[in-house]
């Protein structure tokens, strides 16, 4: 399921009072069923060639859809049915694959720890099990 939204130029979100722009993608934010529906907004706000309509899928913002999932997000890729993240829990800390399930909305971390960024997407490139 795609939530549209309306992104500044420079980065951030427009937020609920329609003047401001948040960072992150939150609850805050004004979000959209439809892209239609989106651009009628858009249309009512001054400076609009600085604002475009993107689309917010699990795959692009899984912090949204998957509130359980945290730290800092590095790749995500589909796979039948599930959103799998290289997560980096901390800044500084080891990496980890994380499984975020479409349908149950289900976070599972794997045991796996990986040091370096090469290592872990070597394995993410690489997922032959059964998740």
């Amino acid at each position: 399921m795609d939530i549209f939204a309306l992104q500044s130029i420079a980065g951030g979100f427009l937020d609920e009072d329609l003047k401001h722009f948040n960072k992150e993608f939150d609850d805050w934010c004004v979000q959209f069923e439809s892209r239609e529906d989106a651009q009628c907004i858009l249309d009512s706000l001054e400076k609009i060639e600085q604002i475009k309509i993107v689309g917010i899928t699990a795959l692009s913002y899984p912090k949204y859809f998957f509130s359980k999932l945290q730290g800092i997000i590095h790749a995500t890729r589909e796979y039948e049915g599930k959103i799998i993240c290289i997560v980096e829990p901390q800044m500084g800390m080891s990496f980890r694959i994380a499984v975020c399930d479409l349908e149950t909305k289900n976070v599972r971390i794997l045991s796996s720890r990986y040091k370096s960024a090469q290592s872990v997407e070597s394995a993410f490139a690489n997922l032959s099990f059964d998740l």
